[in-house]
């Protein structure tokens, strides 16, 4: 069986289909194991340049076990508490415990009682929600919308989990700010917590009540450990090898060609990367889903200044959101309108907090990153403005009381929507398609998108979605869906 992609999707089926006796290849174009979750070595510093947030170990876990693995012999991951600061316009700050009576406690301080037990009872719907979307709507390959007519969708129905999120989070909680710390996840499915359904809580649940974790030496050692498993267990991993075509007969994926002009023969295909990139370029034009992919919206991009600094966070966390006054007009702003945020909410991840090695003694790795317009929205030329808009992200650095940030800066690497084009990212943007209604569950696009029955997809484009989790089930999926394929 051939991979094509060692990022965390293709990996994750690697493992999976190597625990279930399967010989396999797996192709990169890179020089080695990650995809979008890569990491850069600079002037002494470490900077990852992918995910930043790892929630749900135990799906790594789960696919290291495929192969007898233990996930402790492969992975160091630090407790990450509290798992964000969030601080707010009017000088307030507000730590997000994942411990729920400590968290409650933060709130009753914060914004008083009445919150405090509207929090309580999100943290059971929350749970409720998670549970009840699970295995129907998440842990399966759903191949039509009637495959949603479950029990839980009207359990889901009946809890509200079909209204919008801003308004559900909102009958829990009064304090504007606290809200925004549980719908402001909306951003990584790409729409507004006034248009995303409040199925999309779950995934403030994963993080703020399930918590966050951070490998030791950076998140890029999570492809790392996956791919050490997996060569351990004979997975053949062919670095440098990028994929031109994927060869059909007889209604079949038979091989694969690559670039070099190598051709691997293959009993089945799964093809791990930005899919509507990939479908285009390795598919026969017959194939390809043209009209579905032009059709497809797309989150928004982000911009990341990655700073080597000798300056220090003033009360550093290792996740700090600062939130601008603006609210609904920076969703407004980029979602709708295709513009720069003028009152910027934005990220701070500081690794070097839990892992001091990642950069010099006594210095700092950060990780700033800004929400932007993705370029079918907004085709900017960041070539031409992305030293401009690093400058504004020090401004406002500076406005926020972080300014020791850029002041002690020693190393940089910015990454614009621009890159993540250059990268092979569809409309420049690592967020992928959007979880609107009509990208989501059976209509987003599924593990097997084409007629050939040994070829499958995995990645942030296909079921379940976006994120770490999303990704790794997703490799997960289309593993089990050709296993059934080739048996």
């Amino acid at each position: 069986m051939i991979i094509i992609g060692a990022g965390l999707g293709g990996l994750s089926a690697a493992l999976r289909l190597a625990g279930a006796g399967r010989t396999v290849t797996v192709l990169e174009q890179a020089h080695g194991p990650g995809g979008r979750a890569g990491q850069a070595q600079q002037d002494g510093f470490t900077f990852d340049t992918g995910p930043t947030v790892l929630t749900m170990p135990q799906l790594i876990a789960d696919a290291l076990a495929c192969v007898g693995e233990e996930i402790g012999d492969w992975l160091d991951l630090i407790p990450v508490e509290p798992a964000y600061r969030a601080t707010f316009a009017d000088g307030s700050a507000l730590d997000v415990h994942t411990d729920v009576a400590q968290m409650a406690e933060a709130i009753r301080a914060f914004s008083g009682g009445a919150d405090a037990a509207g929090y309580l009872r999100m943290v059971e719907f929350l749970r409720k929600l998670y549970d009840a979307e699970r295995h129907d709507f998440i842990d399966r390959n759903i191949d039509s919308p009637l495959g949603l007519v479950t029990p839980s969708l009207a359990k889901l129905a009946a809890m509200g989990a079909f209204r919008r999120m801003d308004s559900k989070i909102a009958s829990f909680l009064s304090d504007e700010r606290v809200r925004r710390v549980f719908t402001f996840q909306a951003l990584y499915a790409g729409v507004s917590p006034q248009q995303a359904l409040a199925i999309y809580a779950v995934i403030a649940y994963l993080d703020t009540v399930g918590g966050v974790s951070f490998p030791r030496g950076g998140m890029h050692e999570v492809p790392l450990a996956m791919a050490g498993a997996a060569a351990k267990h004979g997975v053949d991993f062919r670095y440098g090898q990028r994929a031109e075509a994927i060869e059909i007969a007889n209604g079949r994926a038979v091989a694969v060609r690559t670039a070099s002009g190598e051709r691997f023969a293959a009993d089945a295909v799964i093809v791990n990367g930005d899919a509507p990139g990939a479908m285009r370029d390795l598919l026969p034009p017959d194939l390809v889903p043209a009209r579905r992919l032009r059709r497809l919206q797309y989150s928004p991009s982000c911009v990341v200044l990655h700073v080597g600094s000798s300056g220090a966070m003033p009360d550093p966390a290792h996740h700090t959101i600062s939130f601008g006054g603006a609210w609904t007009r920076t969703f407004t702003e980029l979602i709708d309108r295709g513009e720069l945020m003028s009152d910027p909410s934005l990220l701070i991840t500081n690794p070097t907090h839990s892992d001091p090695a990642l950069a010099p003694p006594g210095e700092h790795s950060y990780f700033v990153l800004f929400p932007a317009p993705n370029l079918e929205k907004a085709p900017l030329d960041w070539s031409v403005i992305g030293p401009r808009y690093r400058d504004e992200m020090i401004a406002v650095l500076d406005a926020r009381g972080y300014g020791a940030i850029g002041q002690g800066s020693r190393s940089e690497l910015l990454v614009t929507p621009g890159d993540w084009a250059a990268q092979g990212m569809a409309a420049g943007t690592p967020f992928a398609a959007a979880h609107t209604f009509a990208q989501t569950g059976p209509f987003r696009l599924s593990t097997a998108p084409t007629p050939i029955e040994n070829l499958a997809f995995c990645g942030s484009h296909i079921q379940p979605g976006v994120g770490v989790p999303m990704v790794l089930l997703s490799g997960r999926l289309a593993a089990e869906r050709l296993i059934g394929a080739v048996d």
